[in-house]
């Protein structure tokens, strides 16, 4: 295998695959990156057990300026200290041979580098989709879902389908839902073209992180398409692979409180301000709790750490109806689900003290929603 290619334009592309490669892959092999170059131009491949990454540098790519002397394949391990070689080379483009079976030499100018590759017929192979029932979103609209859900993601692996987004194509409409038990994200949109299709999936939210920071706002759509136990993301010249979670997603409608007896309508960036300041304390304090009191048509937010210090504030707000209320909660994940809504007025659902309480945006309340569970204080 001999090619030569434009440094920079191969360094974008070898650090997109390097999203999918561990420093502690269990299969040695997975610490590397697959280079094949063929007719088309140069495929890499990364890949650990959870996720799978193949971009195409295109021959016909201008800026690649790529010429491919020799096919071959091999694998360069490990990844961090390829990508650190091309990175630290003096010119402004680079060639790869690979000579005596595996040994690899990377030229560029008065620098030369040989390294030690692996046979790549030993690199596990991709699985394979069948892209006839794929279906197609916009790349801004995913990259906004799994922001809004995977904050929700539980983090323990005790109970590991609470690890991933739960998401469910019916009815030409995709609901994607997050819970880790102490609060729940979930978005509903309608998606043109799915209204014969009908999927029940769980993906890790560890994957679907990874993959927005692989989709360039650039990209206008991104195809996707369902295996048994695999997703596909594909643009016009990646694909990424996700395994699924196994097991049932539990059923999540009926947390969604139907009710409510006090509704808050504000701003949004308001509360966020305001829990933000109180947590100042909270976090120093042995306590996280920061406490949203309903009273006398005012609304007041109080932190309060005997260690440290006490904090109160009068929230603005646009709208107040129902009982008085008193509440307490963990002011991180109220700020991480004020976070997903960006500058919107909002409106706040409360039931009770101890009951789940609710965030919906004041228009489109049914597509979007965030739910926390309260803690419970000695009063």
């Amino acid at each position: 295998m001999k090619f030569t290619v434009n440094r920079a334009t191969f360094l974008k592309k070898l650090k997109d695959v390097q999203l999918a490669v561990s420093s502690r892959a269990t299969i040695p092999i997975l610490t590397g990156i697959k280079l094949i170059a063929d007719s088309e131009g140069i495929k890499m491949t990364g890949s650990n057990s959870d996720i799978s990454i193949e971009t195409l540098l295109s021959v016909s790519d201008e800026k690649a300026g790529l010429t491919i002397e020799e096919t071959g394949q091999i694998v360069l391990q490990p990844a961090r200290f390829f990508s650190d070689i091309v990175n630290k080379l003096p010119d402004e483009t680079f060639t790869v041979e690979v000579k005596d079976g595996v040994q690899t030499s990377i030229t560029s100018a008065s620098s030369a580098f040989v390294i030690n590759g692996l046979d790549a017929v030993n690199y596990p192979h991709l699985p394979e989709i069948d892209t006839e029932q794929s279906f197609t979103l916009p790349v801004n609209l995913l990259k906004k879902i799994i922001k809004q859900t995977v904050i929700a993601v539980s983090t323990h692996e005790s109970r590991p389908i609470l690890t991933g987004i739960h998401f469910t194509i019916s009815d030409g409409k995709l609901k994607a839902v997050a819970t880790d038990s102490h609060r729940l994200s979930q978005r509903v949109i309608p998606i043109e073209g799915t209204e014969s299709l009908s999927h029940d999936l769980v993906i890790p939210g560890k994957s679907l992180q990874e993959l927005t920071r692989l989709l360039d706002d650039s990209l206008d759509e991104i195809e996707v398409a369902v295996a048994e136990n695999q997703i596909l993301f594909k643009t016009e010249d990646t694909y990424f692979y996700s395994r699924l979670l196994e097991g049932n997603y539990p059923d999540t409608n009926r947390l969604i409180p139907d009710n409510s007896s006090t509704q808050l309508t504000l701003d949004a960036n308001v509360l966020l301000g305001a829990v933000e300041r109180a947590s100042l304390l909270s976090h120093e304090g042995k306590n996280n709790v920061v406490k949203l009191t309903v009273k006398d048509n005012s609304v007041e937010i109080t932190g309060n750490s005997p260690e440290v210090g006490r904090v109160n504030e009068q929230v603005s707000f646009n709208d107040l109806n129902g009982e008085n209320m008193e509440i307490s909660f963990n002011p991180d994940y109220l700020k991480a689900a004020l976070t997903t809504f960006g500058p919107v007025e909002i409106t706040v659902k409360l039931i009770s003290t101890l009951r789940p309480f609710v965030l919906v945006p004041s228009e489109d309340n049914d597509e979007f929603i965030q739910l926390i569970t309260p803690i419970r204080t000695a009063s």
